[in-house]
């Protein structure tokens, strides 16, 4: 696909990373022979960093900072691109679909991202790529902040919602 290039920032939506934002490293649009379909090296965030405060110490501000990376080959029916573009010129020689063979060139890797990406968190730059995104389930505990559920415990109707 013509806008799935290198450097833009998708959304996967499927699979254990689903909801994480990733950068596009190396687009295949015709396949490989591992993998006979189109699909997008991308390398990803797994744990966004925490918010950060003035009040608090160097070192407590340096851990909350860390970000821990992922590199997948995704499948383009599992990515959803965005407008926003992310340059990283320091993977493109790095991360390849031959790091995937040994487990010590994954590694790698993963630190060479680890690396690039809290350098630019700390930049300051992208900053919308660096937070997780907002989702609207409903709170876990709904029953004591939904007061229609109070006024059904209180007259021992079954809890129904309306008007919602």
């Amino acid at each position: 696909m013509k806008f799935l290039k290198v450097g833009r920032v998708a959304i996967i939506t499927r699979g254990r990373y689903a909801g994480k934002k990733v950068v596009i490293i190396q687009p295949q649009d015709n396949g490989s022979k591992s993998h006979p379909f189109p699909h997008a090296l991308v390398a990803g965030i797994e744990r966004y960093p925490s918010k950060v405060t003035r009040r608090m110490s160097k070192t407590r501000q340096s851990k909350r900072s860390k970000v821990k990376p992922f590199i997948k080959t995704v499948n383009y029916n599992h990515l959803m691109p965005t407008r926003y573009t992310l340059e990283l010129e320091g993977l493109k020689g790095v991360v390849s679909n031959d790091t995937f063979k040994e487990v010590s060139q994954r590694e790698e890797a993963k630190k060479t991202v680890k690396k690039a990406l809290e350098e630019r968190y700390q930049s300051g730059k992208n900053r919308w790529f660096f937070t997780p995104l907002r989702t609207s389930t409903p709170s876990k505990n709904r029953r004591s902040v939904d007061p229609a559920w109070k006024s059904c415990v209180k007259t021992d109707i079954p809890f129904r919602r309306t008007g919602f």
